[in-house]
């Protein structure tokens, strides 16, 4: 037996979803089918290939109101906020099938007498994704769209904790008559992927997880020349520059704190203060969460819902007790917060002011509604705590100033840097990461580059 996986809804512990585990036959049918369906794709021409996926979009976008009710289902963000994630993944689908053709046209490397030369970009094969639950169609398709775009097979394993979402993606691409075995999604346990990554049918691993998700994912391939992409952990900083609009900063990094409860790879965990602005800054930031109603992401004007399970609750609440026990002081009261109870994924959020670099707070990434604050001297000592951090995944200033935004910029070690916002994702821009926050790249032109391997054709015309 391969055995199941079942899907607690946070919302009231109750089993939501409950699927069978692929079983060894089924994978390597999957990976037979995958193999064969993409060596006649990669003949397919690019622009063919943009009416087909355009489809798929189209066909995802029409379920939208009801995946945006099973990604709230699944993983507890309020209903409200859960249609933002279907319309991120159409801007970001649309936009990498749109660049498609320029990213993957030959390169011309100039001319030379009695020769034609270029590069082309071929396609690697098999691509497997290995998503998240955390943005559980924003994170996968990332990967997805480009890698079927760029001419290769995808095989999909999404968290057990969203299982429809890989569903819904097989439903749309059949919608739009995607070849058969060209997309696939497998349930499967830990054991079955690291099997999965081994085996000769993957030539590409996308994963989205923690960091010792990745380094599995890396002791997995080990003993294979594949390329991996790996986007992990964050535990990202903001700095807020004296010259800063308080107000914006206040509202816009409370919200990158707290938004789907704080379980973002690039929410706001730290944030540094200019001494000038630090007390009316910390004062705001805890009134402000204060505000917010924690409660069933089902009902309407609640903002901020459970975590994604009791489990992960219990672990955040020990990494505050151990953050208030190396010197951070908490700033918001719990019992405002009425639908926060032991025992279950409700948690209130949490504001902490603190005046050590070294706290865990500033170190470890927190998955939960909690930010911590400092205060800093001036620029250079924001940018040496903003870099004393084994992530860097996002980091982000605001100031009045685009030169002195720029020049920090340059200074921290992050793969994104924003001015006056966070917590956001330009298909237009590279998503990359470095240190421990992962290595690869996604979305934008450049996100094409891995997912394909260069070819050079060196033709001899005149002989």
């Amino acid at each position: 037996m391969a055995g199941t996986i079942k899907t607690v809804t946070p919302i009231d512990g109750s089993v939501y979803v409950e699927r069978a585990l692929a079983s060894g036959a089924e994978i390597a049918a999957a990976l037979a089918a995958a193999r064969k369906a993409q060596a006649a794709w990669k003949q397919v021409p690019v622009a063919e290939r943009q009416v087909l996926l355009s489809k798929a979009v189209d066909a995802f976008v029409a379920r939208g109101p009801e995946i945006a009710e099973e990604i709230t289902r699944q993983i507890g963000r309020p209903l409200g906020q859960s249609p933002g994630e279907v319309r991120g993944f159409e801007e970001r689908a649309r936009y990498m099938i749109q660049v498609a053709p320029e990213a993957l046209a030959d390169i011309d490397v100039g001319a030379k007498a009695g020769f034609n030369r270029f590069i082309r970009r071929e396609p690697l094969g098999v691509v497997f994704v290995v998503a998240p639950w955390n943005f559980p169609f924003l994170t996968a398709v990332n990967a997805i769209v480009p890698a079927l775009m760029a001419g290769n097979a995808v095989i999909l394993k999404h968290s057990a904790q969203t299982p429809l979402c890989a569903e819904r993606f097989a439903q749309a691409f059949k919608k739009a008559g995607l070849p058969k075995g060209l997309f696939q999604f497998l349930h499967l346990g830990h054991e079955d992927v690291a099997r999965m990554i081994a085996s000769p049918g993957i030539d590409f691993v996308a994963f989205t997880g923690s960091v010792e998700g990745g380094r599995a994912v890396q002791r997995a391939a080990a003993d294979r020349f594949i390329g991996l992409g790996l986007e992990l952990g964050g535990c990202d900083p903001a700095y807020v520059r004296a010259d800063a609009n308080l107000e914006h900063a206040i509202d816009t990094l409370v919200d990158g704190a707290m938004f789907n409860s704080g379980q973002s790879c690039c929410g706001i965990q730290r944030i540094y203060v200019h001494r000038d602005l630090y007390k009316p800054f910390l004062e705001g930031a805890a009134a402000l969460t204060a505000k917010y109603n924690l409660g069933n992401p089902l009902e309407s004007g609640v903002n901020l819902g459970p975590v994604v399970r009791a489990s992960a609750a219990a672990e955040i609440r020990k990494q505050m007790a151990r953050a208030t026990r190396a010197g951070a002081k908490p700033l918001v009261d719990p019992k405002g917060f009425k639908a926060a109870r032991s025992g279950t994924a409700y948690l209130a959020p949490q504001v902490f002011a603190v005046d050590d670099n070294a706290n865990p707070m500033m170190q470890d990434e927190c998955f939960g509604p909690v930010v911590a604050v400092m205060k800093v001297k001036g620029d250079a000592e924001a940018v040496k705590l903003m870099n004393d951090s084994r992530f860097g995944l996002t980091a982000a200033v605001f100031t009045q100033d685009e030169a002195v935004a720029e020049a920090i910029g340059d200074q921290v070690a992050t793969g994104t840097w924003f001015m006056n916002r966070c917590d956001y994702l330009d298909p237009a821009l590279a998503w990359t990461g470095v240190k421990d926050s992962g290595r690869g790249c996604t979305l934008s032109r450049v996100g094409y580059e891995s997912l394909t391997r260069p070819k050079s054709f060196h033709l001899k015309v005149k002989i």
